[in-house]
């Protein structure tokens, strides 16, 4: 989270906002410096891949404050059906493009919410109504867990391209 004392003080609203966006900025930061080459290498049976966790949490975006908001169905998002199909990488997929989206992506659910209370409900899930709060903690623990795994596949794909530790 932010480093700042204000942030350690805040009401929960901002703390929230100030969690989610940190962890956004942790997952999205996965990709810096990278090559192409590296951000789609798999190092895992899954389709796991630090450029598809960026695609995947653009998606999670989508579905959460888009999808659950405007109840837009997903073939509008010109996006990924499915949870497992939004990891897929596409040949058009670049870590700008992905980096791309994934920013504008963020930046029209922080619009979309804003106006909103915690305790308003998003109507458009399929579980029923469950409140904003609900759903801001659940994509602060989304996107925290995706940029754990972002920052163990990244030392893994940084570490490939160096000579092994002899201990």
């Amino acid at each position: 989270m932010s480093d700042t004392a204000a942030t350690w003080r805040a009401d929960e609203r901002p703390m929230l906002d100030a969690f989610l966006d940190d962890y956004r900025a942790e997952l999205r930061g996965a990709l810096g410096g990278l090559t192409e080459e590296q951000a789609r290498r798999s190092l895992v049976p899954s389709l796991t891949t630090l450029l598809g966790l960026v695609k995947h949490a653009t998606f999670v975006e989508l579905a959460w404050f888009d999808e659950g908001i405007t109840f837009r169905p997903r073939a509008d998002f010109g996006f990924a059906s499915s949870v497992e199909e939004s990891f897929t990488l596409t040949d058009d997929d670049t870590i700008a493009s992905v980096l791309e989206r994934y920013d504008a992506v963020c930046e029209a659910s922080r619009q979309r919410i804003a106006p909103m209370a915690l305790d308003d409900l998003i109507l458009g899930n399929s579980r029923g109504p469950i409140s904003l709060r609900w759903v801001v903690i659940h994509c602060i623990a989304e996107i925290a867990q995706h940029a754990g795994h972002a920052d163990i596949l990244r030392e893994q794909v940084l570490a490939a391209g160096q000579a092994p530790i002899v201990h």
